[in-house]
Protein backbone atom coordinates (compact mmCIF):
# COMPACT_ATOMS: atom_id res chain seq x y z
CA UNK A 1 0.00 0.00 0.00
CA UNK A 2 1.58 3.29 -0.90
CA UNK A 3 1.56 5.85 1.24
CA UNK A 4 -1.24 7.94 -0.05
CA UNK A 5 -3.44 5.08 1.07
CA UNK A 6 -2.60 4.58 3.90
CA UNK A 7 -2.62 8.26 4.91
CA UNK A 8 -6.17 7.82 4.06
CA UNK A 9 -6.76 5.37 5.69
CA UNK A 10 -5.55 6.66 8.79
CA UNK A 11 -7.48 10.06 8.07
CA UNK A 12 -10.72 7.61 7.64
CA UNK A 13 -9.97 6.37 11.15
CA UNK A 14 -9.69 9.54 12.90
CA UNK A 15 -13.31 10.59 11.40
CA UNK A 16 -14.99 7.47 12.71
CA UNK A 17 -13.84 8.18 15.99
CA UNK A 18 -14.72 11.79 15.91
CA UNK A 19 -18.36 13.23 15.68
CA UNK A 20 -17.59 16.52 16.43
CA UNK A 21 -14.90 19.06 14.49
CA UNK A 22 -13.39 22.41 15.11
CA UNK A 23 -14.59 24.85 11.72
CA UNK A 24 -12.50 27.75 11.26
CA UNK A 25 -13.64 30.66 9.07
CA UNK A 26 -12.97 34.66 9.61
CA UNK A 27 -14.51 38.29 9.63
CA UNK A 28 -12.26 41.32 8.43
CA UNK A 29 -8.81 38.96 9.17
CA UNK A 30 -10.16 38.13 12.51
CA UNK A 31 -10.11 34.27 13.37
CA UNK A 32 -13.44 32.73 14.52
CA UNK A 33 -13.89 29.04 15.41
CA UNK A 34 -16.84 26.54 16.65
CA UNK A 35 -17.75 22.98 17.22
CA UNK A 36 -19.74 21.73 14.37
CA UNK A 37 -21.07 17.92 14.24
CA UNK A 38 -18.98 16.68 10.55
CA UNK A 39 -19.57 13.94 8.04
CA UNK A 40 -17.05 12.97 5.18
CA UNK A 41 -17.90 11.65 2.15
CA UNK A 42 -16.44 8.32 1.31
CA UNK A 43 -13.60 8.92 -1.43
CA UNK A 44 -12.36 11.94 1.19
CA UNK A 45 -13.08 15.23 -0.95
CA UNK A 46 -16.14 16.85 1.16
CA UNK A 47 -16.64 17.20 4.48
CA UNK A 48 -20.57 17.91 5.80
CA UNK A 49 -21.55 20.61 8.56
CA UNK A 50 -25.36 21.89 9.57
CA UNK A 51 -26.19 25.17 10.81
CA UNK A 52 -28.82 27.72 11.08
CA UNK A 53 -28.13 30.85 8.65
CA UNK A 54 -28.35 32.91 11.18
CA UNK A 55 -24.86 32.09 13.07
CA UNK A 56 -21.43 33.75 12.79
CA UNK A 57 -20.12 31.37 10.98
CA UNK A 58 -22.52 30.99 8.17
CA UNK A 59 -22.00 34.67 7.32
CA UNK A 60 -18.38 34.37 7.85
CA UNK A 61 -18.86 31.48 5.58
CA UNK A 62 -21.04 33.96 2.89
CA UNK A 63 -18.75 36.59 2.80
CA UNK A 64 -15.17 34.36 2.70
CA UNK A 65 -15.82 30.43 1.84
CA UNK A 66 -11.92 29.53 2.87
CA UNK A 67 -12.20 27.39 5.89
CA UNK A 68 -10.31 25.15 7.85
CA UNK A 69 -11.91 22.09 10.23
CA UNK A 70 -9.90 20.16 12.84
CA UNK A 71 -10.64 17.00 13.98
CA UNK A 72 -8.54 15.07 16.54
CA UNK A 73 -8.58 12.18 18.79
CA UNK A 74 -7.19 13.89 22.22
CA UNK A 75 -8.09 12.64 25.18
CA UNK A 76 -6.59 15.48 27.59
CA UNK A 77 -3.85 12.64 28.61
CA UNK A 78 0.00 12.83 29.01
CA UNK A 79 -0.47 10.40 26.69
CA UNK A 80 -1.72 12.60 23.66
CA UNK A 81 1.83 13.64 23.09
CA UNK A 82 2.70 10.96 20.95
CA UNK A 83 -0.76 8.73 20.26
CA UNK A 84 -3.19 11.55 19.54
CA UNK A 85 -3.63 12.50 15.49
CA UNK A 86 -4.50 15.39 14.33
CA UNK A 87 -6.04 16.33 10.76
CA UNK A 88 -7.29 19.83 9.54
CA UNK A 89 -9.06 19.87 6.20
CA UNK A 90 -8.63 22.74 3.98
CA UNK A 91 -11.28 24.08 1.61
CA UNK A 92 -13.98 25.85 0.32
CA UNK A 93 -17.12 25.97 2.23
CA UNK A 94 -20.72 26.42 0.52
CA UNK A 95 -24.71 25.74 1.32
CA UNK A 96 -26.08 22.74 -0.49
CA UNK A 97 -28.91 22.93 -2.73
CA UNK A 98 -30.69 20.94 -5.03
CA UNK A 99 -30.73 17.35 -5.83
CA UNK A 100 -26.93 17.16 -4.13
CA UNK A 101 -28.80 18.40 -0.75
CA UNK A 102 -30.94 15.48 -0.71
CA UNK A 103 -28.24 12.75 -1.18
CA UNK A 104 -25.74 14.86 1.23
CA UNK A 105 -28.70 14.99 3.43
CA UNK A 106 -28.77 11.16 3.51
CA UNK A 107 -24.75 11.23 4.27
CA UNK A 108 -24.88 13.59 7.47
CA UNK A 109 -27.66 11.93 9.11
CA UNK A 110 -26.86 8.36 8.86
CA UNK A 111 -24.09 9.69 10.51
CA UNK A 112 -25.91 12.06 12.72
CA UNK A 113 -29.39 10.84 13.16
CA UNK A 114 -30.11 12.64 16.21
CA UNK A 115 -29.66 15.57 14.34
CA UNK A 116 -32.10 14.98 11.42
CA UNK A 117 -35.59 17.17 12.79
CA UNK A 118 -32.52 20.48 13.07
CA UNK A 119 -31.26 19.72 9.40
CA UNK A 120 -34.25 19.37 7.69
CA UNK A 121 -35.63 22.83 9.31
CA UNK A 122 -36.23 25.38 7.57
CA UNK A 123 -33.67 27.46 9.14
CA UNK A 124 -30.49 25.02 8.68
CA UNK A 125 -27.96 24.67 6.20
CA UNK A 126 -25.92 22.02 5.24
CA UNK A 127 -22.94 23.25 4.08
CA UNK A 128 -20.20 20.77 2.11
CA UNK A 129 -16.43 21.83 2.04
CA UNK A 130 -15.17 20.80 -1.47
CA UNK A 131 -11.68 19.50 0.58
CA UNK A 132 -8.01 21.18 -1.27
CA UNK A 133 -5.78 18.87 1.21
CA UNK A 134 -5.46 17.21 4.42
CA UNK A 135 -2.91 17.97 6.91
CA UNK A 136 -1.76 15.58 9.16
CA UNK A 137 -0.33 15.32 12.61
CA UNK A 138 0.51 12.38 14.19
CA UNK A 139 3.26 10.89 17.19
CA UNK A 140 3.35 15.12 18.10
CA UNK A 141 5.53 16.81 15.33
CA UNK A 142 5.33 14.19 12.17
CA UNK A 143 3.06 16.33 9.66
CA UNK A 144 2.21 14.70 6.28
CA UNK A 145 0.12 16.02 3.51
CA UNK A 146 -2.82 14.99 1.66
CA UNK A 147 -3.43 16.88 -1.76
CA UNK A 148 -7.12 16.13 -2.46
CA UNK A 149 -7.91 18.36 -5.61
Amino acid sequence: MNSAAKLKRLIKSVFRSQNLAVLATHHKGQPYTSLVAFAASADLKSLLFATTRTTRKYANIRADSRVALLVDTRENRDTDFHNAVAVTATGRAAEVRGAAKVRLQKVYISRHPCLEEFLKSLTCALLRVKVERYHVVNRFQNVMELRVR
